[in-house]
């Protein structure tokens, strides 16, 4: 069984979801620090824009009745790799104990040039 939860505006402009669920594995798109109105979460802190990212990816794992404590590998996609200490506080906050394998790495840009970050997650649930 399939369940595919909406990524808003790009994910019908472009064809993709937030998150898509097939039986126990859960994979989480390149998720951008972007508020419910499109605008761009904290313009200029990575830190922030990397947490930010973490809770859009956090809630829509719910909608698939997964969490956080599922994640088994995050990719941070950076703009400037200089950042990555700000981007690495924000992901030890969240991942200090759960420990997901991760991978950080420098990209030359994304849609929205204010955004800094951008991340995707791979997780497994075990829960319906």
């Amino acid at each position: 069984m399939r369940k595919n939860i909406s990524a808003g505006f790009f994910g019908d402009q472009i064809g993709y979801s937030r998150v898509v669920r097939v039986g126990n594995i859960i994979a989480v798109s390149g998720t951008a620090p972007v508020n419910a109105d499109g605008t761009t979460a904290y313009p200029g802190d990575a830190y922030a824009q990397t947490k930010q990212c973490f809770q859009i990816a956090q809630t829509a794992l719910e909608k698939v009745d997964a969490s956080i404590e599922d994640t088994i590998r995050t990719r941070i996609m950076l703009t400037d790799i200089n950042h990555w200490k700000e981007a690495a506080k924000a992901h030890s906050e969240i991942f200090k104990d759960i420990k997901p394998v991760c991978t950080f790495v420098e990209v030359k840009g994304f849609i929205n040039p204010e955004w800094l970050v951008e991340i995707e997650m791979d997780c497994v649930s075990d829960k319906a």
